[in-house]
């Protein structure tokens, strides 16, 4: 007798993703479908590395949603696919470091002080954007796409529905906060008539993905490669959170080293084919720690089932037709969150902020990254997130410690 239990857990596991999971191809103009079989592809390639021992999920962090959103709009998807690939051979190398130096290396070169305002920086960036969605405009405020009323109305019972859920859910609900957001915006979306169902109609039932192939742009790479150290904290967090949860330890078995090597070719695989980032999901961690599912068996089940619906020509054309104002609200939170993260590490790893050096890397940071400070090289500007991780590097290195 076939045991259909597995799958089950398998598909229950891609529906508590699938919401943040699709969210970041949508707010980066990336293809949903491309980033469904990318997300499965990239699970498979984790298991492959990690010899199938950790039960997780990958897809994108959406620290990722501010650069790409930029390098789509100013360089194109192509060109900025070239700097997420340099983002995930930034993992591999990594590992191969940590192979080499022991897991402690990746605290001295990136402590919190280092990490905490950059990753504050990534949430607040795109602070902007995700009002002007919320007020129902374009991200960069320049067309009023839907009425600036009934925009309110729907982002706000986006963002309130959001917020409820991850506060009062329980169970299941609990984990997909994100999602609950989304239904209920769409739905009063749908009461207000602002729905447009004309490429859904016209969308084949099969399709293969919108792959793209990356083409190399240095300014890109440059630019992006910095983002990838507020992810890398995510992925040391997610592993050990779900070594607590399983009882075993893999950060030493597989060990650090194979499971940043795991997300860095997921992510590199991905964006080869013109999908968002993968590494590990905080969202699976949680559904992991709710349905005591620790068997790494499900989450394969759970990247077949993703690849199967990237397939599937009308999952795409129904979520390109949420409206702004829907993914404006949760945009609000999420922002939010990301910022709020930065700040929670500094507060956790009690770093002192009466101490001269931090508070200069920490004041450098947060002003140089979102206050408009560039460098011109050339053609090439250093500048926003890019600067601010950086530069938050090169204070930590070259400021001397004070002296007692």
């Amino acid at each position: 007798m076939i045991d259909l239990k597995t799958p089950l857990l398998g598909a229950q596991m891609l529906f508590v993703a699938f919401g943040a999971l699709v969210l970041v191809p949508i707010l980066t103009g990336l293809d949903p479908n491309v980033a469904l079989f990318t997300a499965g592809i990239g699970t498979l390639l984790f298991q492959l590395v990690t010899k199938r021992q950790v039960p997780i999920f990958l897809a994108s962090s959406f620290a990722f949603i501010a650069p790409i959103s930029y390098g789509v709009a100013s360089w194109g998807i192509a060109a900025t696919m070239s700097g997420l690939v340099a983002a995930g051979l930034f993992y591999v190398l990594l590992s191969f470091v940590v192979a080499w130096r022991g897991d402690g290396v990746i605290n001295r070169l990136l402590p919190p002080v280092v990490v905490a305002p950059v990753i504050m920086v990534i949430g607040l960036n795109l602070a902007p954007v995700g009002v002007n969605m919320a007020l129902g405009k374009s991200g960069d405020g320049a067309l009023q796409l839907v009425d600036p009323t009934i925009a309110l109305i729907i982002s706000m019972a986006a963002l309130t529905t959001t917020i409820l859920v991850s506060l009062l859910g329980k169970g299941i609900f609990k984990l997909i906060p994100i999602l609950a957001g989304l239904v209920v915006g769409y739905g009063l979306a749908l009461a207000f008539g602002i729905v447009d169902f004309s490429i859904v109609d016209q969308s084949p039932w099969f399709a293969i993905p919108h792959f793209v192939t990356p083409v190399f742009h240095w300014e890109a790479v440059l630019f992006i490669l910095p983002i990838a150290i507020a992810p890398l904290v995510e992925h040391i967090g997610d592993i050990t959170a779900i070594s607590h949860i399983t009882g075993k330890d893999f950060l030493s078995k597989p060990g650090l080293k194979r499971t940043l090597l795991g997300d860095g070719i997921a992510t590199s695989a991905a964006a080869m084919l013109g999908g968002p980032p993968n590494t590990t999901y905080s969202e699976v961690t949680g559904a992991v720690a709710l349905t005591k599912s620790f068997n790494p068996v499900i989450m394969t089940w759970a990247a077949f089932f993703a690849i199967a619906l990237s397939f599937m020509g009308k999952t795409g054309a129904v979520l390109s037709t949420i409206p702004v104002p829907v993914m404006g609200g949760i945009m609000v939170l999420l922002f939010g969150t990301i910022a709020v993260i930065g700040l929670r590490t500094l507060v956790t790893a009690q770093v002192d902020l009466s101490k001269s050096k931090n508070l200069a890397i920490v004041a450098v940071v947060l002003v140089f990254g979102l206050g408009g400070m560039h460098f011109s090289f050339g053609s090439f500007q250093l500048k926003g997130i890019a600067l601010a991780a950086i530069s938050a590097i090169l204070l930590n290195m070259l400021l001397p410690n004070e002296k007692h």
